[in-house]
């Protein structure tokens, strides 16, 4: 009943060695074990009913022979740790000593003795977990243990040493060739990725005017060709010490222990990239009917500025907005589409992550919602258009942007203003460039005239230092208005018509100027505000102004300032 060691170890070689060039042959073929459990003082195994339901592995040189239960009295770990010891106890006798292996009733079940020594005892509670007859299950037991014994022996024997020795250095030879040629050899082949890339990247560089650098695509060429050889490097490492783990018996559940912790998650990271591609063609087929669908909505709207189709009521204006509010509805209903074949969607983790993410953005986010869709309205309600010129509040100024969270003007200080759209939409908006009628926008002011003044000469001044300002209308005719009779005045509004709504405070202030000039030139006094009595001289100017300004005096000179007129 001679085995040659090599054939347990050559297996698991040709399994590892799939595993480190076909990935899928390791899935396929690798059988992993764990590390036997730890030695038990006890020398009589002692089986009780059964309380809890754990079970734990036989594991002789990494091998996994059987699993036993445990009880309340023997847990399963301590049971199975007996089992081993025992076996190994007679395994490390004489290796001529014939070994007569049988099963035989017991107290608590059916025992498995070894040259009339206990090794293990099946007991109904172990049938009813595996599911089989006792007997069966014993009879199993027995055949696992006799293998187990003559592999003990097979694997500590003088060839198989030898064996295990010359492995140990053929894998180390190999290694060390291996570390040798990418220590000498991995500077020359990134210098050889980066020159490669660099050749080929001149064109687009030249092409792109220096945007696309072919020196910086070539460091990053390099620095990933860099990784990648230390990656096959340390994965070589890892299979090196396996293979020399293997190569010895006292060292093979070490070599299961690297391949449970490593190359396991690895079987199961590519198991699961198997599965996962009936759901990854679903994303791509998603992904590309979403992409195609916002090229046809971009090319309709592009259709629509050039005039190609014809759009009743819809503004220029709009084609921008409106293809930006496209694309994030059709985004968001291809990720409701999307979201069940994300890998991880049906976890609880990520079930867990998305409700937190949700309240995160409904809690913390009232205000940024608001000013979005306060953003719509204000873009599609016609109100406001690009190039107006506005006026929210104490504010004016034209528009300059309107975004989708605030819209920028600039005022007539030249000063830019972040408005939020939840304030524009919510406040009253003047608009002095949009057009009701053909009359224009109109300007209008008013001043305080005593009661003894002529009304109709004061109504003849105002329409005449209206008609003078620069960019009122003379048709139709400006005209005045009552507004209030005070105590000692009467207030008139002088009202004029303009089409410059965006030069509105200059035109105003040229009116107050001429308003001025003209009562001053027919000797008429526009009322204080603290009016008291008539005064004996009106106060208006005396004569002309010769456009000479005379400052204080200095301690060692007179400072003068002229100003031509």
């Amino acid at each position: 009943m001679r085995r040659v060691f090599g054939s347990g170890l050559m297996r698991s070689a040709v399994y590892l060695v799939a595993t480190f060039f076909f990935p899928f042959a390791l899935v396929c073929a690798l059988s992993i074990g764990q590390v036997a459990a730890q030695d038990a003082d006890t020398t009589v195994e002692e089986v009780t009913p059964l309380d809890e339901t754990f079970v734990s592995p036989v594991t002789i040189d990494g091998e996994v022979l059987f699993v036993v239960r445990g009880g309340s009295a023997l847990p399963a770990s301590e049971r199975a740790a007996n089992i081993e010891r025992r076996i190994i106890e007679i395994a490390e006798l004489r290796e001529e000593a014939p070994l007569f292996v049988e099963v035989v009733d017991g107290p608590l079940g059916l025992r498995v003795e070894v040259n009339g020594r206990i090794v293990a005892t099946t007991t109904s509670t172990d049938a009813e977990y595996e599911n089989v007859d006792i007997a069966l299950l014993a009879s199993l037991h027995a055949d696992a243990i006799e293998r187990a014994i003559y592999m003990y022996r097979e694997n500590r024997s003088s060839s198989a040493r030898m064996d295990s020795a010359l492995s140990a250095i053929g894998w180390t030879v190999g290694f060390l060739v291996l570390t040798t040629i990418f220590f000498s050899g991995r500077r020359r082949i990134v210098r050889a990725a980066e020159k490669l890339v660099a050749r080929h990247f001149a064109k687009f560089e030249e092409a792109t005017s220096s945007v696309v650098r072919s020196k910086a695509v070539a460091r990053l060429v390099g620095f990933g060709t860099k990784l990648v050889l230390w990656i096959v490097f340390l994965v070589a490492l890892y299979y090196y010490l396996s293979f020399v783990l293997l190569s010895f018996a006292e060292t093979r559940p070490f070599a299961q222990l690297l391949l449970t912790y490593v190359s396991e998650p690895l079987i199961n990271v590519m198991w699961g990239a198997l599965s996962y591609i009936p759901n990854l063609i679903s994303l791509v087929i998603i992904v590309i009917v979403t992409k195609y669908t916002l090229r046809g909505v971009q090319l309709f709207l592009e259709n629509v500025e050039a005039g190609t189709f014809e759009w009743k009521n819809f503004e220029p204006h709009w084609i921008a907005p409106t293809y930006n509010i496209s694309r994030i509805v059709i985004i968001a209903i291809a990720v409701v589409f999307a979201y069940p074949y994300i890998p991880g969607s049906d976890s609880r983790a990520f079930q867990g992550l998305t409700i937190l993410a949700g309240l995160m953005v409904s809690l913390g986010s009232n205000t940024v919602v608001s000013n979005m869709m306060a953003g719509i309205f204000v873009i599609y309600r016609r109100s406001t258009n690009i190039g107006d010129r506005i006026r929210v509040g104490d504010q004016i100024g034209d528009v300059v942007e309107i975004k989708l969270m605030e819209t920028l003007i600039k005022s007539v200080k030249n000063e830019m203003i972040s408005i939020p759209n939840a304030q524009l939409l919510n406040s009253e908006v003047i608009n002095y460039s949009r057009k009701i009628d053909g009359r224009g926008l109109l300007v209008h002011t008013t001043v305080g005239i005593g009661y003894e003044e002529p009304q109709e000469k004061v109504e003849a001044m105002l329409i005449e230092a209206a008609l003078r300002t620069v960019n009122v209308k003379s048709s139709p005719m400006p005209f005045v208005l009552w507004t209030g009779l005070g105590d000692f005045a009467i207030s008139y509004q002088i009202n004029a018509f303009t089409n410059r709504g965006t030069a509105l405070p200059k035109i105003v202030s040229e009116l107050h100027r001429n308003i001025v000039s003209v009562f001053n030139e027919n000797g008429v006094q526009i009322m204080t505000p603290n009016y008291e009595s008539d005064p004996e001289v009106p106060k208006i100017p005396g004569k002309e102004w010769d456009g000479t300004l005379v400052a204080p005096l200095g301690d060692d000179e007179e400072v003068r300032q002229t100003k031509k007129a």
